[in-house]
This record gives C-alpha cells, structure tokens and sequence, in this order.
C-alpha cells in the first residue's frame, strides 16, 4: 500500500511515521508513507500556496493551482484509489472507514490549513471528505497521521499478532472489555478470578458481558440491541 500526504508543514509528520509499528511497516515494505510539502508545487519564487478570500473574511485559503500541479504529478506516476481532503466537515472517521481503506491500493491525503482550501478542490478534485471529530484543529497534518495509523496497523503483516486488531474496540460492534496482567493481586486490588480460571468458555462470555456493558455506558449511541446475545 502506498499513503501519500500532502502538507504545507511536512516537518510535521516527520515523527509520527518514524518510529514504533509504522516505522516498521514501511521497513517491511508493507507500506510506503510519502509526505510532499505543498510549496514545491507554487508558481511564484515566494513559494505561496495561499492567498485571501474572494469576498473578504479573516483567514488565508489555499490556492487550487498548487493543489493540482501536485496531484497531476502523482496520478502521472500511478493510480489512487481514493484523494482524501482532512475537513472538519468531513465524513466522520470510525473504524468500519479505517477498515474499508486499509484495503485500498493507493491513497492521497491533502492536510488542510489555515481557512481551509478553495472550495474547487472540493468539488473537482478529491473523492471524498473525511473529519476526526465535530472540533477544529490549526491543520490537517494530525488527522493525516491519525488515519495513516488506524489503516496501516490493520494491513496484513504489520501487527505480530494479526488477531490483535480483529479484537480491537468497534471491530465487532463493541467497544473492548476490560483487561488485566500480572501480578494478580496489586495493592489488594485483584483481577477477575475467571480470567485466571483458565476455562475458555467462561472467560469468552464474561468478555463478551463485559463488553456489552461498557459500550452500553460509554457509547449508548453505537449500541445494538442485538449485541445483548452472545454469538
């Protein structure tokens, strides 16, 4: 899988992609993550990629010209599956959308910034439009490497054990049981004794009825009566 991100502050996502399980996955060669700085596609020796609002308004807009000039340069090199633009208006990440990406080929991310991009990006360039939460960040480079994470760590390969992720809060519907490890007992506080029990049937439908009982308090809103019933 290839992830390119377009960025007018690369420096950025230097760390996120260079250590720990993505740093992995790209030495593995499961992944290639590229990040491109957006001003070497400007026209001007000044380098801009912003300018003023038609219509006045605080704020800078980026400027569709760059915009293009760099996603023309990439689909001359191979195919995208999907342009992403990070909005806070966007399509609400979840992890059914990391789930359907991680299975994509090839992906773009444009990072907004400052007032956002001019509203032909939008309409002429991008396929879709996806947010991290109803809040607003100084760009888009964190929610590029947050939904660069959530994909990469489910592509096959990347996790050392791949059942890891198939286990994952919202993976079935439910956000995740509590878990425990040792020492047993800490402080007198002691885990669950059927976790320790080491009877498989039991310690499956405890996990499923704790499951079920978080995600009830936690997140009602996600819940499905049909969840109530063990599988």
């Amino acid at each position: 899988m290839r992830i390119d991100i377009i960025t007018v502050l690369p420096k950025l996502l230097a760390g996120p992609f260079a250590d720990s399980i993505l740093k992995r996955a790209q030495e593995k060669g499961l992944v290639e993550i590229v990040v491109h700085n957006l001003r070497d596609y400007a026209t001007n020796k000044q380098k801009q990629v912003d300018d003023y609002a038609f219509g006045g308004g605080a704020g800078m807009v980026l400027m569709i010209e760059p915009i293009d000039r760099c996603l023309t340069a990439l689909k001359q090199q191979r195919d995208y599956d999907e342009v992403i633009y990070l909005s806070p208006d966007g399509e609400l990440f979840d992890q059914p959308l990391a789930n359907e990406l991680a299975t994509r080929k090839n992906i773009v991310l444009l990072a907004g910034h400052y007032k956002g991009v001019d509203e032909r990006v939008r309409e002429h360039l991008i396929t879709r439009e996806i947010s991290i939460g109803n809040f607003v960040l100084t760009g888009g480079e964190l929610p590029a490497a947050l939904v660069t994470d959530a994909i990469v760590r489910l592509l096959p390969g990347v996790l050392s054990d791949e059942t890891s992720a198939l286990t994952d809060s919202f993976q079935d519907g439910l956000v995740s049981p509590p878990v425990y490890t040792r020492p047993a007992v800490y402080k007198g506080w002691e885990t669950p004794a059927v976790l320790r029990s080491g009877n498989e049937k039991q310690i499956n439908e405890w996990r499923f009825a704790q499951a079920v009982a978080r995600t009830k308090q936690r997140r009602p809103g996600f819940f499905k009566p049909e969840e109530d019933n063990n599988p």
